[in-house]
C-alpha cells in the first residue's frame, strides 16, 4: 500500500510539473530501451595519466604495421568510406591496365646507364668548357624525345586522369600511352593538340595532319570521340573520326569507316573535350558493322561508345596512344548546325538566381563604409532634374 502511494505521487507529482522536462518512470525505460548502445571509441581502454606505462613502438616498421592493422579493423560507426561505397559502387575497385606491356629495363640497370652518362660527361673536356663559358646549348628535341619514352607516359597517364578521359571512355581500366601522337590543324605549332589544352572549332574545322611513329607492316586504328556533347544521352559519345587499318603511320592510307566531323560544343555548355585514341591491331581486321554511310550528317548514326568499341575488337586491338584537346562554342558551331548537320542549333543558359542580401542591420558592426549600397535599388534617380 505504500508503494502504490508513493509511485501515485511521483507519477502525479509529473503531471503537475507540465511533463516537459520531466519523464515518469514508464517513459525512462522505454527511452533507454529503444536507445543504440554505443560500441568502443578509439583508444578507450589508453590510460591517459599513465602514459609511461604503454608499449613502446622499437621500429618505424612495427609501428606502420600495427597502425594498418588499426586503419583495417571494421568500425561501428559509418565512416566516410562507407557512404562513398553506397553511392558508387565502383569506387575503389583496382583498373585494369588494357594498354601494350611495358618496357622490362629493370631500375638498376636504368640507374646504371644514368651513372656512366654522368661519368663520361664529367669527364668531357669540351661540355666542361663550354659550362664554364655560358656557351653550353640544349638540344631541345633530344630533350623531348627523352621524355617521351621515359616519363611521359605516366605523365599523360596522370593528366588523363586529371581530366576523366579514363573514367568517360573505358570505365574501370586504363593504359600508358606509349605511343606519341602527334596532331596539328595547322601549318605551324598554333594548331597542335597536346593534352588538354584550348583550340576554337573554327581551327578544328578540318582534318588535322597526324603522324606517329609506327613499325613497317605493322596496322593501326584512330579514333576521335566527344563524351560531353551528346544532345540525348548523358553517358554517350558523338564519333567525329574513326579510320582502321592504318599501314604504319600513314593515315590517309587507313580505311576511313567514318568521315571527320568538326567539333560543335552547344552554346552555353562550356569547355567539352575531344579526344584522340590510337589503337594497334594484331592484323587485318573486318569493320563492316562499324562503317558509316558517306556523307554521315546523322546524329543518331554518329552515336558511339568508346568501351563497346572496344570490347567488340578487345581481342584484335590494344590501346597504345592518347591525345586530347578541348572546345567552346564560336560562330563556326552554327554554320556546322545548319549547314552540315542540317538542324536547329540548341542553346542552353543558366538562369540565375537572384543575389541574396541579409536582412539590413540598423548599426551594422564590422561593416565596410559602402554597407548600405547593396540595399539600394540601383535605379538614376529623376527628383531635381528639370
Amino acid at each position: 500500500m505504500a508503494l502504490r502511494v508513493v509511485c501515485g505521487c511521483v507519477c502525479r507529482a509529473g503531471k503537475e510539473l507540465g511533463g516537459t522536462n520531466v519523464r515518469t518512470f514508464g517513459q525512462t525505460a522505454f527511452l533507454c530501451r529503444r536507445a543504440v548502445p554505443l560500441g568502443p571509441m578509439p583508444n578507450e581502454d589508453v590510460d591517459v595519466e599513465n602514459l609511461a606505462s604503454l608499449e613502446k613502438y622499437r621500429s618505424y616498421t612495427r609501428y606502420l604495421r600495427q597502425a594498418e592493422e588499426e586503419r583495417n579493423k571494421p568500425a561501428w560507426w559509418n565512416t566516410y568510406r562507407k557512404y562513398v561505397a553506397a553511392e558508387d559502387p565502383d569506387h575503389g575497385i583496382e583498373r585494369v591496365d588494357i594498354g601494350l606491356p611495358r618496357d622490362s629495363t629493370s631500375r638498376g640497370k636504368q640507374v646504371k646507364e644514368r651513372t656512366q652518362v654522368l661519368k663520361e660527361n664529367k669527364q668531357n673536356e669540351e661540355l666542361e668548357r663550354a659550362a664554364r663559358l655560358r656557351t653550353f646549348k640544349i638540344n631541345l628535341d633530344r630533350v623531348q624525345e627523352i621524355w617521351e619514352k621515359s616519363n611521359g607516359p605516366f605523365q599523360i597517364k596522370r593528366l588523363a586522369d586529371h581530366y576523366g578521359v579514363f573514367r568517360d571512355l573505358f570505365p574501370v581500366a586504363y593504359f600508358l600511352p606509349q605511343v606519341t601522337i602527334r596532331v596539328n590543324y595547322s601549318q605551324d605549332n598554333s594548331g597542335q593538340v597536346h593534352y588538354g589544352n584550348r583550340l576554337t572549332p573554327t581551327e578544328a574545322s578540318s582534318a588535322p595532319d597526324i603522324t606517329f611513329e609506327a613499325e613497317e607492316g605493322s596496322l593501326w586504328t584512330l579514333l576521335l570521340t566527344c563524351p560531353d556533347e551528346h544532345l540525348l544521352d548523358s553517358e554517350g559519345e558523338y564519333l567525329h573520326w574513326l579510320v582502321g587499318n592504318i599501314p604504319g603511320g600513314a593515315v590517309q592510307s587507313g580505311e576511313e569507316l567514318c568521315h571527320y566531323l568538326p567539333p560543335f560544343p552547344t552554346k552555353g555548355t562550356g569547355f567539352h573535350r575531344y579526344i584522340y585514341v590510337l589503337f594497334k591491331q594484331e592484323g587485318p581486321i573486318d569493320f563492316q558493322e562499324d562503317v558509316r554511310q558517306f556523307p554521315c550528317h546523322s546524329l543518331a548514326d554518329r552515336t558511339f561508345k568508346t568501351v563497346e568499341f572496344y570490347r567488340k575488337h578487345q581481342n584484335n586491338i590494344t590501346p597504345a596512344g592518347l591525345a586530347f584537346f578541348q572546345c567552346q562554342w564560336d560562330e563556326s558551331v552554327t554554320n556546322t548546325f545548319h549547314n552540315i548537320l542540317k538542324m536547329k542549333e540548341p542553346v542552353f543558359e543558366f538562369i540565375r538566381p537572384p543575389v541574396y542580401h541579409p536582412p539590413q542591420v540598423k548599426y551594422p558592426h564590422r561593416q565596410p563604409l559602402r554597407y548600405l549600397d547593396r540595399y539600394r535599388d540601383g535605379k538614376e534617380h529623376t527628383y531635381g532634374i528639370y
